[in-house]
C-alpha cells in the first residue's frame, strides 16, 4: 500500500484559503457624495511629507494630506484621480480618502460619474 503525505494536502488548503482572502478584501470603490463632503480631484504635484497638490472638480486647487491608513497601502502619482474630503474649517485643505485605479476611472466614466474634463486633466498631468 502507498503511504500519502499530509503535507501536500495542507499546502493546497493554505493556497486555497489565501486566494479566498484576497477576493473577500475587494470592495467597491467609494463614489463622490456632496452630502458627505467628498469630491473628485486630480493629483497635480507631489509635495512630500505625505502631502499633495490636487485640483478638484469644483476648480479649486487644494493642499491634500494622505492619512496614515492610506500612506503605506496606496501610492500616489501625478495624474491620479482621487476622492478627497475638503476640510470644513479650512477650505483650501483636504484629506485623500481613496485613489481610483485606471480601470475604476474607466468604469466610472462609462457611468457618467467622472466628467471627461477631469480625465483630460489627469492625462495632462500624468
Amino acid at each position: 500500500m502507498k503511504q500519502y503525505s499530509h503535507m501536500g494536502d495542507a499546502s493546497l488548503a493554505r493556497r486555497k484559503k489565501k486566494g479566498g482572502r484576497r477576493e473577500e478584501g475587494k470592495k467597491e470603490a467609494p463614489l463622490p457624495n456632496p452630502e458627505e463632503g467628498t469630491i473628485l480631484c486630480v493629483v497635480v504635484r507631489l509635495l512630500g511629507a505625505d502631502h499633495l497638490l490636487i485640483r478638484c472638480q469644483d476648480g479649486v486647487e487644494r493642499k491634500a494630506r494622505i492619512p496614515g491608513s492610506l500612506r503605506r497601502r496606496m501610492w500616489m502619482r501625478e495624474g491620479d484621480i482621487v476622492l478627497a474630503a475638503p476640510w470644513d474649517f479650512k477650505p483650501d485643505r483636504a484629506d485623500v480618502i481613496y485613489r481610483y485605479s485606471r480601470e475604476e476611472v474607466r468604469k466610472l466614466a462609462e457611468k457618467g460619474i467622472v466628467p471627461q474634463e477631469l480625465i483630460e486633466l489627469a492625462e495632462e498631468y500624468a
